[in-house]
């Protein structure tokens, strides 16, 4: 059977940065923009995200539309006879799955928290009441399930119509929402009155910021953020280059997505820091910004729960634009491997995503006392270090190590593929960096993850 194709390349881009585009960038990239030094930061980020991320996001797509298969096969289809190459498809398959366990979870309370901000179930309480609303939800493992559980199905659901008609089409519409939602709240968020202290905290470059934090911690700041933000390396991205023809040049497209990546990171600092120092609030990372700081600001604020309901709009479109992008990569390894139909694939995928998700669930309440990773830590941080800190890295490192070596498809098929069509083409003299300095970077980055988490 012919593999279904994208309708357009915008469907092809915005399904691409959709998947790109999440929570963890959404809520981590401002605050550490902020903590070390502003736009300066910024340009330290952008210097990286082209040097570390652009190589493989190239190679994800060259690998998925050279093979026209998803991670599960296409090293196989690729590599040349004789060669092994298995632990690919075992981190892309482990590395999609993992990062749904915990990610339906956070998606959920997106939603809850959109529903509870509409029916304004946050007006007139005070910060410790907002505080004690976040704790309820946590300790009640009957809602939280309830959420995960919608999550699933939605995101199932669109995947089931297939990927003309579910996909791409829901994903585009979901992605345009998901941009002018942004630039409204934006342009609100820097009007509002004493939010231009805010916005000078995260634009201005503060160069004794970057002093103070250390030159060291700044750079390598940036390098980790610059390799997370896209979830490069468990074929998540591969997919969608096995949906797409030979009309285009791969290094465009990955600018492309990289962009608008970028984009959505950086103006949900110029929604968050006006609004948060206008109304006297210091931002801090992870969810307590989110769930905590805000709702005290859109309490504050004129119209605070129709802005609050629109942030949390903004802030589910981008959490379910990587769900349903995931969940079509985990479809394509079902039907890749057994064979089987799209329908049944979403079936028994949905059951059993569903079950693989309640640890998460349940580790905020029922389960509260395991602490894998010492005190403090729960079971969606140590879901969320398996992917962050191993299954990405070191999956991005097969993809290098295959598209650059003769044991694995070798540089010279993948410039080939990489550079059939029109438009950005990926140099040759890159082959140097891509084999040998991107690799020690990227080990840099695995080995300094583990020394940050338990040094």
């Amino acid at each position: 059977m012919e593999r279904e194709k994208f309708s357009s390349r915008l469907g092809f881009i915005l399904i691409s940065a959709g998947c790109a585009i999440g929570l963890g960038n959404v809520w981590r990239f401002p605050y550490i923009v902020g903590e070390y030094g502003g736009a300066a930061f910024v340009l330290i980020y952008l210097l990286f995200l082209v040097a570390l991320g652009l190589p493989v996001v190239v190679m994800e797509f060259a690998v998925g539309r050279a093979s026209q298969k998803s991670a599960a096969l296409s090293f196989e289809v690729l590599k040349p006879k004789g060669s092994r190459w298995p632990w690919g498809r075992y981190i892309a398959i482990a590395g999609n799955y993992l990062l749904m366990m915990f990610y339906t979870t956070v998606a959920g309370w997106m939603l809850l928290y959109f529903v509870k901000m509409l029916m304004g179930d946050f007006r007139g309480l005070a910060a410790e009441q907002v505080a004690a609303e976040f704790g309820g939800m946590l300790a009640d493992p009957v809602l939280m399930m309830a959420m995960m559980v919608i999550v699933v199905l939605l995101g199932f659901a669109v995947c089931g119509m297939g990927l003309q008609n579910g996909v791409e089409k829901i994903t585009k519409v979901m992605m345009v929402c998901l941009l002018l939602l942004m630039t409204v709240l934006a342009g609100h968020s820097m009007m509002i009155k004493g939010g231009g202290v805010g916005l000078e905290f995260y634009l201005k470059p503060d160069f004794s910021r970057v002093r103070e934090a250390g030159v060291g911690e700044v750079v390598f700041a940036a390098l980790g953020q610059s390799f997370f933000t896209l979830s490069i390396g468990i074929g998540a991205l591969a997919i969608f280059g096995s949906y797409i023809g030979k009309e285009k040049r791969l290094a465009g497209e990955a600018v492309s997505v990289m962009c608008l990546d970028t984009l959505v990171a950086f103006m949900a600092g110029l929604i968050i820091f006006p609004a948060c120092f206008a109304y006297g609030v210091q931002p801090d990372a992870g969810p307590s910004l989110i769930f905590i700081t805000l709702p005290n600001v859109f309490n504050h604020m004129a119209g605070g729960r129709i802005w609050g309901g629109l942030f949390f709009l903004f802030m589910s479109f981008a959490a379910m634009s990587t769900v349903i992008a995931v969940f079509q990569n985990i479809v394509s390894f079902a039907t890749d491997l057994t064979g089987c139909t799209v329908k049944k694939a979403v079936v028994c995928n949905a059951a059993l995503m569903i079950l693989l998700s309640l640890p998460c669930v349940l580790g905020f309440n029922v389960w509260s006392g395991f602490a894998p990773l010492g005190e403090g830590t729960n079971v969606l941080d140590l879901e969320d270090f398996l992917v962050s800190n191993n299954l990405l890295p070191l999956g991005s490192l097969v993809y290098l190590l295959f598209c650059t070596t003769r044991y694995g498809w070798g540089f010279d098929k993948f410039l080939a593929e990489a550079n059939a069509g029109t438009g950005l083409k990926f140099p040759r003299w890159a082959k140097i960096y891509v084999s040998y300095v991107l690799p020690a970077v990227i080990l840099l980055i695995f080995f300094q993850g583990y020394w940050a988490k338990f040094s």
